[in-house]
């Protein structure tokens, strides 16, 4: 068995730029049934730092006990500093325990670039979690489609 399909996936933040705002669509993840989640952002071409809610602060995982509450910072979640300017291409990884107490939602921090210069900086973010039972098919799996490799 193949450890990669053992996981569950989920679109936080669609591959976009953006310049001194907020990224679109961050969406959240439902915890439910996950025993781990780590939090990817990639780094595409950027012009200014990428941040939480302002392009200077570190980004963040928050969480909610429903999708569209009230969310608050989760302990020991966040990057150590803003992701530069300088950092194209980078991947960068939160991970969070979910063995201990949390909330049932969760999802990046308002991430936020640009600095007004009218040059886009771009990212994209993924959640992949560990479930507490195997995915069967790409959709539980939290796939548009899921290949696997062949027996022969």
């Amino acid at each position: 068995m193949n450890i990669l399909q053992q996981l569950q996936y989920a679109g936080l933040v669609k591959p976009q730029g953006v310049d001194n705002t907020v990224f679109a669509n961050n969406a959240a993840v439902d915890t439910r049934g996950l025993l781990e989640l780590a939090f990817l952002v990639h780094a595409g071409d950027l012009a200014a730092a990428v941040g939480s809610t302002a392009a200077a602060n570190a980004i963040k995982v928050e969480e909610c006990d429903t999708e569209g509450g009230s969310y608050s910072d989760v302990a020991n979640a966040t990057l150590a500093d803003a992701i530069a300017a300088d950092e194209d291409g980078g991947l960068f990884l939160i991970v969070v325990d979910l063995k201990k107490s949390h909330k049932r939602f969760m999802r990046l921090n308002a991430p936020t670039a640009g600095d007004g210069s009218g040059t886009s900086s771009y990212i994209s973010a993924v959640a992949i979690g560990i479930p507490d039972k195997m995915p069967v098919n790409a959709t539980e799996a939290g796939l548009t489609e899921l290949i696997l490799p062949s027996n022969s």
